[in-house]
């Protein structure tokens, strides 16, 4: 069996808005992100868990941000994309883990509507997919309320 681990790591900072989109979960909030796309860090940092799963790059090799035609593109695009090259290879997401870093909004009361998207946009069974927050206690640009950063973990195996 072929089993491969991948990470990712995304940062946006923040920027005037009413919501914040998070693993495919609008959120309202009194900031937005401020990206290329419609920059769901969560969501990127878990695509790009998956492309390093498979030793294929990154996000911004695969939509690069200076093709105006991914401005404003929804995240979700990204993941199945991601996900259909591990198909094309072979292999299938067994777990993904993602982790929000942020000290607003509260990631909580929203976790298991993001499990549940993420979960559809790739095929799996939400028992396999972990969202949580955690904050950088008030340290960093995280803490200052700057914006938020997230990590991902991705196992892929033998489909």
């Amino acid at each position: 069996m072929d089993i491969r681990l991948g990470n990712g790591f995304d940062v946006h900072r923040f920027e005037p808005g009413d919501t914040v989109t998070l693993c495919g979960i609008g959120i309202p909030f009194d900031r937005g992100l401020q990206g290329h796309s419609d920059a769901d860090v969560g969501m990127h940092a878990l695509t790009d868990a998956i492309y390093g799963a498979l030793a294929q790059g990154d996000i911004g090799q695969h939509f690069p941000p200076s093709d105006p035609q991914w401005k404003g593109a929804a995240s979700d695009i990204f993941l199945r994309h991601a996900v259909e090259l591990a198909q094309s290879m072979g292999l299938v997401p067994s777990n993904v883990d993602v982790t929000l870093i942020c000290e607003a909004p509260k990631i909580g009361p929203h976790a298991t509507a993001m499990r549940n998207r993420l979960a559809g946009i790739m095929g799996m069974d939400v028992a396999r997919v972990s969202v949580k927050a955690t904050t950088s206690e008030r340290l960093g640009f995280t803490g200052r309320g700057e914006g938020i950063a997230a990590i991902a973990t991705a196992t892929l195996v033998s489909a």
